[in-house]
């Protein structure tokens, strides 16, 4: 988990915002921007960049490494100030709390806002960048791509993803967006994985998920990520959230990817509530969510659990 920098934003100057975001620019070029192009990138003086990085290092929102050349990188850390830095002169909001969850690819905070919000940190690329490069379509063209572009470009595709969806798919309404954050409404419930059902509830609570499948394949998204750790089960109702995966439903693997959607969650049903789950045609499933007809896991049933 990368560090909660909240309390080091109101300590930095403007200038330090300067360096930082003169570091941001210059990774745009080169994983480690050269110290002799701070400068100009940061429009400091040379004096105030020597001033400047040390702050900054001592803050651990800057690294140095020497190559052939004195170069710098903005950290995680660094990343994340430049964006609460944008949210607090928005007025988004007003503080960040206790973390909400962790995980591989991201960190989420409670946001202090005019009502509780969730501020999530993507994190792609962080700790095994070359795998998420080549796994992430959206990095696949590019010949330079540093972790923060990774980081960026999946909040921005989940963003963009939530504003399609919401509110005709229970998803979290989106707030505001930057650079690799997002906030959003917190949204109640555990975890699929966590939640333990009642009988007489399990298949009633997989049809409804599939149906929320459905109403965003209608919406022209398919999730293409979707498992029990991001389906969220309250006595409201039920969640879905991390979407940076997702993909349009006229994209060339928009059938392939619902399918194993579809799969994931009833092969999840099925292993943990075999007694009540049906085995299910998993491609006819899918195919009725892609045509509008789903209606009950129940209709496409190859045989009955014992």
């Amino acid at each position: 988990m990368v560090k909660n920098v909240a309390s080091v934003v109101a300590d930095l100057d403007p200038e330090d915002f300067y360096l930082l975001s003169g570091v941001e620019q210059g990774m745009r070029f080169s994983e480690w921007v050269n110290r002799g192009k701070l400068p100009e990138y940061a429009n400091l003086t040379a004096e105030e960049v020597d001033y400047r990085l040390d702050r900054c290092m001592k803050r651990d929102l800057i690294e140095r490494r020497t190559i052939q050349y004195e170069g710098y990188q903005l950290t995680f850390e660094g990343y994340d100030v430049l964006a609460l830095h944008t949210f607090a002169e928005r007025d988004t909001i007003e503080g960040v709390g206790a973390p909400l969850g962790v995980g591989k690819e991201s960190d989420v905070y409670e946001a202090q806002s005019y009502r509780p919000l969730a501020l999530k940190f993507h994190r792609e690329g962080y700790t095994n960048f070359r795998e998420v490069n080549k796994e992430r379509e959206y990095t696949a063209d590019h010949h330079h791509v540093s972790w923060l572009y990774t980081a960026r470009k999946a909040a921005e595709r989940e963003h963009d993803a939530l504003e399609t969806l919401y509110p005709d798919v229970s998803v979290p309404r989106p707030v505001d967006h930057n650079r690799h954050a997002i906030l959003m409404t917190k949204f109640d419930g555990v975890e699929l994985a966590r939640a333990k059902l009642d009988d007489a509830q399990v298949v009633g609570v997989l049809d409804l998920v599939l149906g929320e499948v459905a109403d965003a394949y209608e919406a022209g998204m398919v999730h293409a990520d979707l498992s029990e750790h991001n389906v969220a089960v309250a006595e409201s109702g039920i969640t879905i959230f991390d979407w940076p995966q997702s993909v349009p439903t006229d994209h060339a693997n928009a059938a392939e990817l619902l399918e194993r959607d579809v799969s994931n969650l009833v092969g999840f049903f099925r292993r943990k509530y075999p007694a009540v789950v049906p085995d299910v045609d998993v491609a006819r499933v899918a195919d009725a969510i892609a045509e509008g007809d789903f209606e009950t896991v129940r209709e496409f049933a190859t045989s009955r659990s014992p």
